[in-house]
Parts: structure tokens; C-alpha cells; sequence
């Protein structure tokens, strides 16, 4: 069998600057290619290099954290039980952002999924991170069709601070999630 080959846009080393994880120490492994395409996306999907899983597991493996942070475009196109096993191999906790469209690999040990159009098609979510867009109906709504163990609600960059705070307070079981890695300035 020949060995996958995955299309990375970077791996960099950071803090994780949203959600439940924020402020931890993390290497991220960002994939390019996505089935969503949004505007917003910070992913240049025309830029990658192809890397073997031994590359990839050999690359973040010369950052001092072990928690790994899958992300794109949408890692799930690529993210796979190979990769999985060599990272786990070099002893990686695999934190995976995604929106919604994929099945999870058994592999993964968190999931944190920003739901943008359905369908979707994950089966487990840790954590529900999704940008508060003064509706409060759609965040409740995802919460019901999206079943999590942790929600999160995010403003939109630089906009709706105060109305994605009231919407937390009205609704204690959302926390508010701050894109804390733009407030610092740091990736």
C-alpha cells in the first residue's frame, strides 16, 4: 500500500487563542482544501506542500507541546486514522476544528466543531464554537441539532462584543469565546 499523501498549508507553533483550550501551548497542523469555501477564511487553499504522515509527525514533533491542533480549510478531508497513529505514536493529544461535514476518526481526543451550512455528518462534538451573529435563535438552534458538552459563543471580529456577552448571560450554559490570539497580536 503506498503511503497517503496530505496537502498542508503550514504548521506553526502557538498558543490556542479560542475556545476551551485557550492559552494552551499548541502546534498547529493546518490543512488547505475545504468543502465549504467561506468568505471569511483565513486559508490560502492554493498554497500547500505534500507531506507523508512521517514528515508531518516528524515536523511537529520538534515543538516542545504535545497538543496538536488539526485545523484548516477542513481537516477532515485529510485527517485520517494513518496520520492519527503516527501522531499518537509520538505521543500527540489531537484536537480537531471542524464544520461539521465529516465523521470523526476514533483517534481524535477532542472536537471542537464551528458548524457552518448543513448537512453535517460528525457524530461526536466536545465543543460547539460558533460566531454570535445577534441571533440568538440559531445558536440555540445548533445547539439542539449539534449536541455538545461545552458551547461557546464568539463575536464576529471587532463587532458584537456586547451583544454576544448579554447573549451568554441570558443563556448560562454559552460561554463567550474571545479570538484571544488577535488581541495579543501573536498567530
Amino acid at each position: 500500500m503506498t503511503e497517503p499523501v496530505y496537502r498542508v498549508n503550514e504548521i506553526f507553533y502557538s498558543l490556542q487563542g479560542e475556545g476551551f483550550y485557550t492559552g494552551t501551548p499548541a502546534v498547529f497542523l493546518r490543512f488547505s482544501g475545504c468543502n465549504r469555501l467561506c468568505p471569511f477564511c483565513d486559508t490560502d487553499h492554493h498554497a500547500f506542500r505534500e507531506m507523508t504522515a512521517a514528515e508531518i509527525a516528524a515536523e511537529v514533533s520538534s515543538f516542545p507541546s504535545r497538543h496538536l491542533v488539526a485545523t484548516g480549510g477542513e481537516p477532515l478531508l485529510q485527517l485520517d486514522s494513518y496520520l492519527l497513529r503516527a501522531l499518537k505514536a509520538r505521543g500527540f493529544y489531537v484536537q480537531v476544528e471542524t464544520n461539521g461535514s465529516r465523521p470523526v476518526p476514533p483517534e481524535v481526543d477532542w472536537v471542537t466543531c464551528s458548524p457552518k451550512e448543513g448537512p453535517w455528518d460528525i457524530g461526536r462534538i466536545d465543543e460547539l464554537k460558533v460566531v454570535y451573529q445577534n441571533s440568538p435563535d440559531h445558536l440555540l438552534r445548533l445547539a439542539e441539532l449539534l449536541p455538545a458538552t461545552h458551547h461557546f459563543a464568539q463575536p464576529l471580529s471587532g463587532g458584537n462584543v456586547p451583544e454576544t456577552i448579554r447573549f451568554c448571560l441570558d443563556h448560562p450554559r454559552w460561554r463567550l469565546s474571545l479570538q484571544t490570539h488577535k488581541l495579543i497580536d501573536i498567530r
